[in-house]
């Protein structure tokens, strides 16, 4: 057997519409991987509301979070482990000028810690709920460097606030927009993507790039599609990525797209498909 790195995307990929991963895709990973391919989850997501999905999975493969800013291996102490981050002071300016950029909620985060300008209504699972006093984003909080901002903003500021970070800020920093249908947009390390991951991972596990299939459906998705092996958009990703990708699934995120795409690629069992 070929063994195959698996780089999946959450939202919009491996989550449904109500994020969470079907019985009928969690049994098709996991049925990956005991075929002897190894799953990986690479998410723009922070680690703290991820590890949920990873623990369901029952992985047991390293793990990129921050669309590439962190990779490490949950639950171990890693030698392996990396983490790129931006200077604080870009989060704390980017606090000041929350109001003319557009800025609804702003959160700073590493791969332990949490920051924000206030607690979530809970609309956005990306933000937290609730806040202790030294969780509350201002200068005396933030000590340290941040892994990544992430930003929600009013969508008809999103053409404008970008225009803007980048004029201030750009020379140090690179930005993502995903969420899926939320306008979520992340300010990270400069020059560095989710394709810094994949070949992080690739590297660690003796995957040569042709043996990578990556599925995705954001633009955050598109460095790690064109540096796959195989990069597969799904049907309900955006047109930019399906215009670079091998190949798009017939079926999108909320009817497992993904699954089905990869037990036909991965010639996976058959009584799987009679198990749905």
């Amino acid at each position: 057997m070929n063994r195959k790195l698996i780089a999946i995307d959450l939202d919009g990929t491996t989550l449904n519409n109500q994020s969470a991963i079907s019985p009928f895709t969690k049994q098709v990973l996991q049925t990956a991987v005991a075929s002897g391919h190894i799953v990986s989850i690479v998410t723009g997501r922070p680690y703290r509301i991820s590890r949920q999905y990873y623990d369901e999975l029952g992985l047991h493969s390293a793990m990129i979070n921050f669309n590439g800013s962190l990779g490490h291996l949950p639950h171990h102490q890693w030698q392996h482990e990396y983490q790129y981050t931006i200077d604080r002071d870009i989060a704390l300016d980017l606090l000041a000028h929350q109001s003319s950029l557009g800025i609804e909620t702003i959160a700073a985060g590493n791969k332990t810690n949490v920051w924000a300008n206030h607690a979530s209504d809970g609309t956005i699972d990306f933000f937290p709920t609730i806040l202790q006093p030294q969780q509350i984003l201002n200068a005396q909080n933030l000590t340290t460097d941040p892994t990544a901002l992430t930003l929600y903003f009013s969508e008809q500021h999103r053409d404008q606030l970008i225009h803007n970070i980048t004029a201030r800020y750009g020379d140090n920093i690179d930005m993502n927009v995903w969420g899926g249908r939320w306008p979520v947009l992340e300010v990270a390390h400069k020059g560095v993507e989710k394709a810094t991951g994949l070949e992080f991972l690739a590297q660690t596990y003796h995957i040569d790039r042709n043996d990578i299939i990556a599925f995705g459906d954001e633009g955050n998705d598109h460095a790690m599609i064109s540096y796959a092996g195989w990069g597969v958009a799904m049907a309900n990703g955006i047109d930019d990525l399906k215009a670079i990708a091998q190949d798009v699934t017939p079926l999108d995120n909320d009817h497992d797209g993904l699954a089905h795409y990869l037990l036909d690629y991965l010639n996976l069992p058959v009584a799987l498909a009679k198990a749905e």
